[in-house]
């Protein structure tokens, strides 16, 4: 679907004039005191200012890095200011890139429901996208049932699935980054709705046979000492427990990183360590591994998960139904 969008021509923060005139029609052309802004030029420049790299952006937008790193120095010049900061790691927004994003996720949002309401009439399947940040625990152990049963049901839809910290995913499902998020619920949700999705709790993995496979409970604190088999250096949980122990002065232990619970179990299994999953993780693989589970006596460990949006009433059709499935 194409589509113009006119703004008015206010004044931008930190404006002034381009360094780089346009090598090609620009994408916003001025029509007596407005600004035309194409659809799919906001789609990237959001892709790109999420993903802090022009590379990274024009890869999730399906577009030739030349392509669009022209586009971008197009807008800047067209726009009269600088949008993105450039370095060696990559690009943050100015102060008028932040401005621009605010609107650039409400309008490609708002665009994104009239195309569903309007497929509707056009006897269209009604397909769409919905982007999905979720904890380690949630995305490994509820979500791929879950999703599962309502990707079949709705066949037209895509859903893009990432893993976040708790505390990062309530800020970018504020920003507009995702249309939901599952988070902890001990994470602080500020203004967003909440809604319970599961409930699950932290225990400690050991082999059969292991000192601590007798105990009742053992405290984090007490866990530390001991060699660890855990998760890659990229997860969520890993993260969030390599904080638990900073808080305390401790580093963990780790002999081995993996990528899922269930590499985990077996390798503690093999005597390499002990590691923290999910007790539903370890419910199920200790059927088939000689390992125990041994409960984690921290109130952290005791994991409500939540649903969070922004506004339930002004997700798309897909978001909306995703969050009423997840729910039931």
């Amino acid at each position: 679907m194409f589509l113009h969008l006119l703004l008015s021509n206010a004044k931008v923060p930190g404006g002034g004039t381009g360094e780089n005139a346009p090598l090609c029609k620009p994408p916003f052309a001025r029509h007596e005191g407005c600004v035309r802004l194409d659809l799919d030029d906001l789609s990237l420049f959001r892709h790109i200012a999420e993903a802090g790299s022009i590379t990274a952006g024009s890869k999730r937008a399906n577009l030739a890095l030349a392509a669009a790193s022209t586009r971008v120095r197009n807008m800047e010049a067209t726009i009269g200011a600088r949008l993105f900061e450039r370095s060696r790691g990559g690009v943050t927004p100015t102060p008028a890139g932040h401005a621009l994003l605010a609107h650039a996720r409400a309008l490609l949002t708002r665009a994104e429901r009239m195309r569903e309401e309007l497929d509707a009439y056009a006897g269209g399947g009604l397909a769409g996208h919905v982007r999905v940040l979720s904890n380690t625990n949630a995305l490994t152990e509820f979500l791929p049932e879950a999703l599962g049963r309502f990707l079949v049901a709705h066949p037209q839809v895509t859903v893009d699935l990432q893993e976040r910290l708790s505390d990062e995913i309530v800020g970018l499902v504020a920003e507009g980054v995702a249309e939901l998020g599952i988070v902890a619920a001990t994470a602080d949700a500020g203004s967003l709705q909440t809604y319970p999705f599961r409930t699950d709790r932290f225990v400690l993995v050991v082999p059969c046979g292991h000192p601590l496979a007798g105990h009742d409970g053992i405290a984090f604190a007490d866990v530390l000492d001991h060699d660890l088999v855990g998760l890659d250096q990229a997860s969520a949980l890993q993260r969030f427990l390599a904080e638990r122990a900073a808080r305390i002065g401790r580093r963990p232990k780790l002999r081995v990183r993996l990528r899922s619970f269930d590499a985990v179990c077996r390798m503690v299994e093999a005597g390499v360590g002990v590691g923290i999953v999910p007790e539903t993780t370890a419910r199920v693989s200790g059927r088939a591994l000689a390992i125990k589970a041994v409960p984690l006596a921290d109130d952290w460990a005791v994991r409500e998960l939540h649903i969070c949006v922004r506004d339930l009433t002004t997700l798309t059709l897909h978001a909306r139904r995703l969050v009423d499935h997840l729910r039931g």
